[in-house]
């Protein structure tokens, strides 16, 4: 199992943000070896940051670079030129455009919003490959050498909802979890109430939640789930609230896709004070945040994106318009299981996590889950940007399955499944 924890002081990042808005490749694994230090290229990378290392989404992009170096056999001083607290606006472009002039051969952001200056930057230097990443529309804007990049996180929140769907059994096995005692954590027709804080009701945010509910469903079918939206990538205040709230609509298990231990954080106070609940976080080991109820974290290993990236360039090549990948490749895995978690998860998690990388198991298996009472047969998506960028329509469900980040490397389920509510209101 893919244990990814940062490197980088963890109670330092706990007060800061955990993680945000955040086709077919090549080898992941770097050929060349050699310390950092020791470079064996005159390759040089622009990386454009939205933050730096006191916040973890960028720290795990900081730490993703630096595999790579180290991977490669680089140095960051000969071959890494960094742009640190970058906001989405046109100072982007410009530290792409300097980043250029410096004599980068690759130039890559890590944010979403940098997306629309990067392309403004690729069509200004063609000979330049520039990555933006966690965009979208790369494939569509005409531009050969803009690149998107994204992981097939979907599988490691399934796999995190897996974990919690072991401890809802545990928990009703052992007699801990039953509606003679917490008739708040069950909805009238005997589901138990699971929920989860997101940011925004994005496709990336739905196909999370809702892979991570399938992973719990596996496990316990009886469970519903109340989602509820902060309209933030990071608010500590927002995301302890939401979670809160759906801790007192008698919710047992939080999940997230926020960028702060808020969720985790609220959660083991809640639980301190006599409440049944636990959490799943996002990116980073949320144990120090929450000790007795932090389960595991969905999280991406970067790493093995920019390897395959900056190899390909130092070799010549060109990267992939759209990558995507997960646990066959090591790009995505689970944080280290808490003690909390229930006895035999490790060895649960294991089979399933087998399952994904040889391709047996299916997150978004079309038998696991119906829209308003009826099974997907079909599920058409228009890969065009807005009004920006025109692409074709095409058909996500292949072979019993809805294909995500196949079409593109970003996510496009956005499919309301039943048995998951949206901003639900408070209990009275």
């Amino acid at each position: 199992m893919k244990k990814k924890v940062l490197s980088f002081a963890l109670a330092g990042l706990m007060a800061l943000g955990l993680f945000g808005c955040g086709g077919e490749g090549g080898s992941a694994s770097g050929s060349n070896g050699g310390a950092e230090g020791e470079a064996n290229s005159d390759i040089k990378v622009g990386v454009i940051l939205l933050g730096d290392d006191a916040e973890s989404y960028t720290a795990a992009h900081i730490q993703g670079i630096e595999e790579a170096v180290s991977n490669l056999g680089l140095s960051e001083d000969k071959n890494i030129i960094w742009k640190y607290n970058v906001p989405e606006e046109q100072e982007c472009y410009e530290a792409a455009v300097d980043l250029v002039a410096s004599g980068c051969d690759l130039v890559i952001s890590n944010s979403y919003g940098h997306q629309t200056f990067m392309v403004q930057a690729a069509a200004e230097y063609p000979d330049v490959q520039f990555v933006s990443m966690t965009g979208d529309f790369a494939a569509i804007c005409g531009l050969d050498n803009m690149k998107n990049a994204f992981t097939n996180i979907y599988e490691a929140r399934y796999v995190s909802g897996v974990v919690a769907g072991l401890k809802l059994q545990e928990l009703v096995e052992t007699g801990e979890l039953t509606q003679e005692k917490h008739p708040e954590s069950f909805d009238g027709e005997g589901n138990i109430k699971v929920g989860y804080v997101g940011a925004y009701n994005y496709a990336e945010v739905v196909s999370g939640y809702t892979a991570f509910f399938l992973g719990i469903r596996s496990v316990m079918p009886n469970v519903v789930m109340e989602v509820n939206y902060t309209n933030s990538w990071f608010d500590i205040d927002k995301e302890g609230a939401a979670a809160e709230a759906l801790i007192a609509n008698g919710c047992v298990i939080i999940g997230q896709h926020a960028d702060s231990t808020g969720a985790p954080a609220a959660t083991e106070k809640e639980y301190q004070a006599g409440k049944l609940c636990f959490s799943v976080g996002y990116n980073v080991d949320m144990q120090e945040a929450a000790p007795d109820t932090a389960l595991t974290s969905a999280t991406n290993n970067w790493g093995v994106y920019y390897t395959y990236a900056i190899e390909t360039v130092m070799n010549g090549g060109q990267i992939d318009t759209d990558w995507a990948k997960g646990y066959a490749d090591g790009a995505v895995g689970i944080t280290e299981l808490s003690p909390a978690c229930a006895e035999g998860t490790a060895e649960y998690v294991e089979e399933v996590e087998n399952q994904l990388r040889d391709g047996t198991l299916h997150v978004f298996d079309t038998s696991k889950y119906t829209v308003d009472g009826q099974q997907v047969t079909s599920d058409m998506i228009d890969l065009s940007y807005m009004d920006t960028y025109e692409g074709e329509t095409k058909e996500a469900i292949q072979d019993g399955y809805f294909a995500e980040s196949t079409l593109r490397s970003a996510p496009y389920f956005a499919e309301r499944i039943d048995g998951i509510t949206e901003d639900a209101p408070p209990a009275e």
